[in-house]
């Protein structure tokens, strides 16, 4: 079977397992904490960001959806909005080792180098307790905490479930939706979204 082929199955895949509902977290409720480490040999806990927005970006290079996202530049602007508004993003990587999207941290910095891409950092999951504890699903599957550690959105990047790109541009973004309305006061809308891409691969 082609890699090409295989990627496509993966992602085939992964459509059939996004429409399960996140049983993790909740709307509302505290995000879990974690303490990961990150590309950058530094200890990294969503504790050190209350007082702040944080994204969560479950991620695997490899995903075509990802690369939907990532090769259109979509999710680099994505990044750069949030955090020059002074969001904090954090991108996880729960692929475990030997699976798809598992990356040591060279390569996660080269990814970053490579598609100018703007997190706050990149912090590795490979055993998936933290991607567990979410019910982090799909690559891309995203998440927004508050300031007061409360999860206020958990979803798909966007309205449009498929790999091409040129979908992006009449998609609604239901970040930069959910991150406006949370940052205008207003109570996020659409704060449950599907999400869809392949499925994260865990260890188990």
């Amino acid at each position: 079977m082609s890699a090409a082929r295989n990627i496509a199955m993966v992602g085939a895949l992964a459509l059939t397992a996004c429409g399960m509902a996140a049983a993790g977290v909740e709307i509302g409720a505290p995000a879990p904490d974690f303490t990961l480490e990150s590309s950058d040999a530094a200890t990294v806990s969503l504790a050190d960001y209350r007082g702040q927005y944080v994204v969560l970006e479950w991620t695997n290079h490899d995903c075509p959806y990802v690369r939907k996202h990532y090769e259109s530049g979509n999710m680099q602007a994505l990044q750069r909005e949030a955090t020059e508004q002074g969001i904090t993003w954090l991108t996880i990587i729960s692929s475990a080792p030997g699976k798809q999207g598992h990356v040591d941290a060279a390569q996660a910095n080269s990814l970053t180098a490579s598609r100018d891409a703007a997190p706050d950092a990149v912090l590795f999951d490979s055993n998936g307790d933290v991607g567990n504890a979410y019910a982090a699903k799909t690559t891309p599957h995203m998440y927004i905490v508050d300031p007061q550690g409360r999860l206020i959105y958990q979803g798909g990047i966007d309205d449009k479930p498929t790999s091409r790109k040129a979908d992006i541009e009449t998609a609604t973004n239901y970040v930069r939706k959910a991150l406006g309305e949370a940052l205008a006061g207003e109570q996020v809308v659409n704060a449950v979204t599907r999400p869809y891409g392949c499925s994260v691969k865990y260890k188990s």
